[in-house]
C-alpha cells in the first residue's frame, strides 16, 4: 500500500510524499525526473518495502514545483543549491543517513550534487538515465549529437511553453514518452508505447493540470542547457567527484541522453558499476521495472 503524506521541511518547503513500508526501517529514496511526479516509483516502493526484498522504508517525495509540492515563483529557487537542500532536509528527517538514493532524469541531477557535496547523507548511490554534470558538460561543449539532441531544452524555457505544452490534452507532453515508428528508414507516425495506458494517462494529466511553471523552472535556473554561454561554463572539480559506491543503469535507446554520456564517467565516480539495458528507452522504469527492481535488488544485497 502506497501511503500519501505532506512533508514539511525546516527551511519552509512542503514535499508532496509517496512512501510504503514501516518507519524505523533502512530507507530508500527515490527522485523522479520532468515530466514525471513521485507515482512512477510506486510498484518500487511496494516492491522494496516487502520482507523478502529487504523491507525497507521507501519514500517518494514530488520534486519541489511538482504536484502539491511548494512551488515557489522565482525562477532561482529551483538552482541546484536550493533542490539539494530539499532532499537533505528530508533525508535527515529520515534519520540522518539513508542506504541508497535512486534517481532518474531531474532526481538524478540533484542526486549527483548531493552524493558529491553531502556524501555522508548516503550509503550507496543509483542513477537512471540522469547525465553526470561532468560528461553532460563536456558532450554539450563539444558534442553536436548531443547538442542536437539537448535542443528541446531550449523550447522548454520559452515564457509561453506551459500554454503549448497544455494544448490539445497535453499531447506534446504525451508526445516526450512515444518515439517514432520506423518506415523504411525515416521518421513515421509516433506510437504510443504499451505503458502508456489510459489508467497511467491519467496519473499524468492529474500532476499536468495542478501546474507546468515549477517543473519547467528546472529547465529555466539550470545552466545546463545548449546556447552560447555553455562554451564558458566551468564546473568546480569539488562538486563533481562521487566517491560513493554507485549503480548507473542506462536505457540505451534514450535519444535525449545518447550514450556518449557514460564515456569517461568513471573518472568522476571511481566506484561505479554501470549496467546497460539494450532495447530501453529513457522511459525504463516504465518499460522495464522489474529488470530495473533486480539491479538494484542486487546492488544493495552486495
Amino acid at each position: 500500500m502506497i501511503d500519501l503524506t505532506r512533508l514539511v521541511l525546516p527551511h519552509g518547503i512542503t514535499l508532496s510524499c509517496r512512501s510504503a513500508g514501516e518507519k524505523g526501517r533502512p530507507v530508500l529514496v527515490f527522485l523522479h525526473g520532468f515530466p514525471e511526479a513521485a507515482f512512477v516509483w510506486d510498484e518500487l516502493l511496494i516492491h522494496f518495502a516487502k520482507p523478502e526484498n529487504g523491507g525497507y522504508r521507501c519514500v517518494a517525495p514530488n520534486l519541489r514545483g511538482f504536484e502539491q509540492s511548494s512551488a515557489p515563483t522565482d525562477v532561482s529557487a529551483y538552482r541546484p543549491k536550493h533542490l539539494v537542500q530539499d532532499i537533505a532536509a528530508l533525508i535527515t528527517l529520515e534519520g540522518g543517513q539513508i542506504e541508497c538514493l535512486v534517481a532518474h532524469d531531474w532526481g538524478g541531477a540533484v542526486a549527483w550534487n548531493l552524493a558529491a557535496s553531502q556524501p555522508q547523507l548516503i550509503k550507496k548511490l543509483a542513477i537512471l538515465n540522469s547525465p553526470h554534470p561532468g560528461t553532460f558538460l563536456r558532450e554539450l561543449q563539444h558534442s553536436p549529437t548531443q547538442q542536437t539532441a539537448s535542443a528541446y531544452m531550449n523550447f522548454l524555457i520559452r515564457p509561453d511553453a506551459e500554454k503549448l505544452l497544455a494544448e490539445d490534452d497535453f499531447r506534446r507532453l504525451f508526445e516526450f514518452f512515444m518515439p517514432f515508428s520506423s518506415v523504411k528508414g525515416t521518421k513515421g507516425p509516433r506510437v504510443a508505447p504499451g505503458w502508456l495506458t489510459d489508467a497511467v494517462r491519467a496519473q499524468y494529466r492529474d500532476v499536468w493540470q495542478r501546474g507546468l511553471t515549477g517543473p519547467l523552472n528546472f529547465y529555466r535556473a539550470s545552466p545546463l542547457r545548449p546556447g552560447p554561454d555553455i562554451a564558458k561554463l566551468v564546473i568546480p572539480r569539488a562538486l563533481l567527484d562521487v566517491q560513493l559506491r554507485t549503480l548507473v543503469i542506462w536505457g540505451m535507446g534514450d535519444i535525449a541522453l545518447p550514450p556518449g554520456l557514460l564515456d569517461g564517467l568513471e573518472a568522476f565516480v571511481p566506484r561505479m558499476e554501470l549496467q546497460r539495458i539494450e532495447g530501453a528507452t529513457h522511459w525504463l522504469i516504465h518499460e522495464q521495472p522489474a529488470l530495473v527492481a533486480q539491479h538494484l535488488q542486487r546492488f544493495l544485497a552486495s
